[in-house]
């Protein structure tokens, strides 16, 4: 079975072919990160106009490189949510339409069901059970994995997601637009000399909180001198707290389970000092950890491509409404 896949839940336009023996065939993605630039953050309206523009000629082009035609392909998902509710719809308009030329069948994919399911494209992918943490500019999570469709919510962050914090710190930092790599890559000249809170972590429980550490940054940036070794120092303090943050709630939630294997996805387990904190601590634990490669830490349609290929071969599909929830917890999901 070809399943096209298709996300554009935000300001990323991907889509993908995966065949349920073969893998993944091939993937495209457009970034819309130069456009929001120039705002210092993404504009829904054109984020919506620009998938408009792109979405089908990707999905041509990817066709075409993947030398397959349209009446190869068996079967499309989308990302129905969560997400930009425009943006949600061009791609659920768009494949809800084609499966009903193509007389096949679509289902929709919850975004973060995608980004769990990442590190499944890779050559060794976990076995179930396992938990696992999502971190994107959206979402912190953390999440026992028993099987596709069988998540149980450990924890969440009850204000600013990981991402949301980097971002919004970069900006106090006097960072650019997309801020969170910018933060990471000016921590590599800095020295985490400033002690910043773990908040939460003195308490039991596996929810999470960042809005604090961007208001203790607010601060401690007012307090100083604003040279650029004292904001390179600043940004080495934030994202080493955030990464101990993280790791200690991964070992409570490994210890809590009982499980053995620790999947880590979503475009901040990019950083590379939050992946090197977490495989310490997974190596003292005695357990695993997967992350997926760095090109499907972000939004992409090879996730979505993967988890719907899944759920089609379990016999699930849409109806021919138009189905996109802009909030739409994982807990709901089945």
């Amino acid at each position: 079975m070809y399943v096209l896949g298709i996300e554009t839940s935000c300001d990323e336009t991907g889509v993908a072919i995966y065949h349920a023996k073969r893998g993944l065939i091939n993937h495209v993605l457009y970034s819309q990160v130069e456009m929001h630039s120039e705002y210092g953050g993404v504009v829904p309206e054109l984020a919506s106009r620009d998938h408009i523009r792109k979405l089908v000629p990707l999905i041509k082009q990817l066709i075409q490189e993947s030398q397959l035609t349209s009446a190869d392909i068996e079967g499309i998902a989308y990302t129905a949510g969560p997400g930009l509710m425009g943006a949600l719809l061009v791609g659920a308009s768009t494949a809800r339409s084609l499966a009903w030329t193509w007389k096949i069948p679509a289902v929709a994919v919850h975004h973060m069901e995608g980004h769990l399911l990442a590190p499944m494209l890779e050559e060794n992918p976990p076995a179930f059970p396992f938990v696992a943490l999502l971190i994107s500019g959206g979402h912190t999570l953390l999440v026992q994995v028993n099987q596709i469709g069988e998540y149980l919510l450990l924890g969440e962050s009850l204000d600013d997601a990981a991402g949301e914090a980097f971002d919004k710190t970069a900006k106090l930092l006097g960072l650019s637009y997309p801020g969170g790599p910018k933060l990471s890559k000016l921590a590599e000249q800095g020295y985490p000399q400033i002690k910043f809170p773990r908040p939460m972590t003195d308490r039991p429980g596996l929810d999470f909180s960042f809005s604090g550490l961007k208001t203790f940054a607010l601060n401690t940036i007012n307090a100083s001198e604003k040279t650029s070794q004292d904001k390179a120092d600043i940004a080495a303090g934030f994202q080493l707290a955030v990464a101990e943050t993280l790791t200690i709630k991964c070992k409570r939630a490994l210890q809590k389970t009982g499980l053995k294997r620790l999947v880590v996805a979503g475009g901040v387990s990019a950083n590379s000092q939050i992946r090197s904190l977490l495989t310490e601590m997974t190596i003292k634990e005695q357990a695993q950890i997967y992350f997926p490669r760095l090109e499907f830490c972000t939004d992409n349609g090879a996730m979505i491509a993967y988890a719907g290929c899944q759920r089609l071969m379990l016999g699930q599909q849409q109806g021919l409404d138009i189905f996109a929830r802009p909030r739409w917890p994982i807990s709901e999901l089945y």
